[in-house]
């Protein structure tokens, strides 16, 4: 057990995230960070709630409470059921005290967001871009989007209290660097962080499925869950895992590249990361749309063949939609795509045994037949225990978990408990 604030013990689900550190800091500090970090993890709370979660007595819970008021982050929210006696009311995070300028970079598009600190929208602007054209090119559209959506909002909440990015490839965390990214030519240990310097206040940068899985367990279909897998399929193939209601980045940030697993030794099967027969190179969209372009050459998929001929390439999505049509070569490779990828998750979900895994990105929003596959493999080929209360599902918030996970992941990091302790020690009392 971990010795949290005011010299209580907190244990589950309750316990505040990184709360060892805590334990060290002054009493009264580590307590107004339990609070905060709980209310604005769990949402409105009463007085009473908080000081089951957190093991103060009452009184310490209405004193903390009383001066995160005072200090504008939280305040009073609706009235609670009464348990017999008056009704309590309860105490909410103050999402309006600031904002935040986050942006997701795909391999073929960017999406850009201005949210409020609880990680909704307040302006959203998206576009097709290549990210082999290079950060300066990719970054520098990316600012001016951000720049139009600032001018969107008529009435920003508060000033602006951090930037969230993420990429397409693996991350080095503590640094903000991608590190040798398969699919980013020139993007090798480039300064992201430093890029967006200028706006003067911290900016944190992940792998783009890391602030996905993020965003489900903050806002989508997985909030409530503690153990999770997030698997994105889009141009390439990656997961974010969650245990224990945190994100697990690993070591040096690259938890979860499940793309590169090998799953043949069939040579002729090279990656873009240079090595033979990872699943991203079989199963990815990068995959599908050029097996896709191959059966419409071929004369193999009429379907195909026409959309070669109008678009001049076929991409991972018009092979989906060719195959929701009856296409029999095009259902042909989503179902192979998709015994792969469940197969490899078959084999996760024994390792981890999530209560939940979560099916995302681009190519697996853009058909059922992908979903289907992966998961009749997931439950076929995983342990029976393993799979009893498991659940596979699609993301609920498709074309907004990009920017909303990199939100997510901004307010983890500006009130982790240890950074608020620090903050809160500077700001009066």
């Amino acid at each position: 057990m971990e010795v949290a604030a005011e010299g209580t013990r907190l244990t589950g689900v309750d316990r505040p995230r990184q709360a060892k550190p805590l334990s060290t800091a002054p009493v009264r500090l580590a307590g107004l960070a339990a609070i905060l970090d709980y209310v604005r993890t769990h949402g409105s709370s009463t007085r009473m709630e908080l000081a089951s979660a957190t093991g103060m007595s009452r009184a310490v819970v209405v004193q903390r409470v009383g001066e995160l008021v005072e200090r504008g982050l939280l305040e009073s929210g609706e009235i609670g059921a009464s348990t017999g006696g008056r009704a309590p009311r309860t105490v909410r995070f103050r999402s309006d005290a600031g904002h935040l300028l986050v942006a997701d970079l795909g391999a073929t598009s960017v999406d850009v967001a201005v949210v409020d600190l609880s990680c909704a929208v307040l302006a959203h602007a998206s576009e097709p871009a290549d990210i082999a054209a290079g950060p300066d090119e990719v970054l520098g559209r990316a600012e001016a989007m951000l720049q139009q959506c600032l001018a969107e909002v008529d009435d920003l909440p508060g000033s602006l209290l951090g930037v969230g990015i993420g990429l397409p490839g693996p991350v080095e965390f503590e640094s903000g660097r991608p590190v040798a990214p398969p699919i980013m030519p020139g993007w090798d240990m480039y300064d992201v962080r430093g890029r967006f310097a200028a706006y003067g206040v911290p900016v944190w940068v992940d792998n783009d499925v890391n602030v996905m899985a993020l965003a489900e367990i903050r806002a989508g279909v997985a909030r409530g869950h503690e153990n999770v897998v997030f698997i994105k399929v889009g141009t390439g193939i990656g997961a974010g895992i969650v245990v224990r209601g945190l994100l697990h980045r690993g070591a040096q940030g690259c938890a979860g590249d499940v793309g590169h697993i090998q799953v043949t030794d069939d040579e002729s099967v090279v990656c873009r990361c240079g090595n033979v027969g990872c699943l991203e190179a079989l199963a990815g969209g990068a995959a599908l749309g050029r097996d896709g372009e191959a059966l419409a050459r071929e004369g193999r998929s009429m379907h195909l063949a026409k959309v070669l001929e109008e678009q001049g390439s076929v991409q991972a999505v018009d092979v989906a939609t060719a195959a929701s049509h009856g296409d029999a070569a095009a259902t042909e490779l989503i179902t192979n795509a998709g015994r792969l990828i469940g197969s490899t998750l078959a084999g996760i979900v024994n390792f981890f045994n999530p209560s939940l895994v979560v099916i995302g990105g681009g190519v697996a929003g853009a058909g059922d037949l992908l979903l289907a596959t992966i998961r009749e493999s997931v439950y076929r080929r995983s342990l029976p225990l393993a799979t009893r209360d498991l659940l596979v599902t699609r993301s609920s918030l498709r074309e907004l978990a990009g920017v909303t996970g990199a939100a997510a992941m901004v307010t983890d990091e500006l009130f982790a408990p240890p950074r608020l302790v620090h903050r809160l020690a500077g700001v009066g009392h």
